[in-house]
Order: structure tokens, then C-alpha cells, then sequence
């Protein structure tokens, strides 16, 4: 052992040469490659959150894809085209989107379908109703159940004269 302890102390390492070697033309090093592949997975990670806040391309309806408009004469819906214990996407006067609920027979109330979270349009689905921005659900009455909505749906004012529903207090 102490015959190799010697010999290592004997290398002269002015004859040891340390080779280094060029990268070629159009090579990368290996800490480009690193920031490039950082940025790409930043960049993805950009998208996913940039499309996560986007504003709301979901349909709204009754689950059968149809809302209704306001006719001539005023009317939001006919009572009828809402069921009973269910509820149907329509539009109010103003453009702004409604749900209309029948919780009763000939009981027709109405909630702003503008979901509290971020402003998308929540969608009837089936006995509840569902914001496809941000997964918030709530029940056929307004209020939050779960997702990161803060708030009930907040009521709008309707009223039922012959059938129709009408905007505003009867």
C-alpha cells in the first residue's frame, strides 16, 4: 500500500494533459438543451391555464340543446315548455342568459344563468345545473353545491299570465 501511496505521489501532472472537446457547428450544449426544454414545458403550461380561464364555448339549454327566446309578445317561454320539477335555458329581454325552473305545476321561477365564478353560462343538466368552465354545480333553486363558485345563482324576476312567462314582478 504505501508503494502505491508513493507512486501516485511521484506522477508529475505537468505531462497529464486534459483533453476538451468543441461542440460542433449547430450542437447544442447540454445547458441549452435544458433552457429550450424548460421553456417548452412552460409554454405548455401557459396554454393549459390561459384555456382554463377562457370564457365559456359550452352550450346552455334544456339538455336537449334548446333555449328559449323571447317572442313578440314578450314571452320568455310557455309554461308548458318547462317541466315539472325540471328546468329549460332561456333568454332574457335583454339578451342576458336565464334558467327558467317549474318546481310546482303552474309555479315558474327564474335564475340568471351566469355562473359567480367566472361569468360562464351554467347549463340544465337533468336535476341540477352545471357550469362547463369550471365544473361549479348548483341546484335547480340556485344555490352552490360544489366547485369554486362563491355564490347562489341570483334570482330574476318573473311572473306566469296566461300560460306565458312574462319578465318582471306580476
Amino acid at each position: 500500500m504505501a508503494g502505491a501511496r508513493r507512486a501516485y505521489s511521484e506522477v508529475d501532472m505537468s505531462r497529464t494533459t486534459v483533453e476538451t472537446h468543441e461542440p460542433c457547428a449547430g450542437c447544442l450544449s447540454r445547458r441549452d438543451v435544458l433552457v429550450r426544454g424548460g421553456m417548452a414545458t412552460m409554454s405548455v403550461a401557459a396554454v393549459g391555464v390561459l384555456a382554463a380561464c377562457g370564457g365559456s364555448t359550452g352550450s346552455s339549454g334544456s339538455g336537449d340543446g334548446t333555449v328559449a327566446t323571447p317572442d313578440a309578445s314578450g314571452a320568455l317561454a310557455q309554461v308548458a315548455d318547462i317541466p315539472v320539477g325540471g328546468a329549460l335555458s332561456a333568454t332574457a329581454t335583454d339578451g342576458s342568459p336565464i334558467i327558467l325552473v317549474q318546481p310546482s305545476a303552474g309555479t315558474v321561477v327564474a335564475l340568471s344563468a351566469v355562473c359567480t365564478h367566472q361569468g360562464c353560462t351554467v347549463a340544465v343538466d337533468g336535476d341540477q345545473l352545471a357550469c362547463p368552465c369550471h365544473g361549479s354545480v348548483f341546484t335547480l333553486e340556485g344555490a352552490n353545491v360544489s366547485g369554486p363558485a362563491p355564490k347562489p345563482l341570483p334570482a330574476f324576476d318573473v311572473h306566469v299570465s296566461e300560460g306565458a312567462v312574462l319578465e318582471g314582478a306580476a
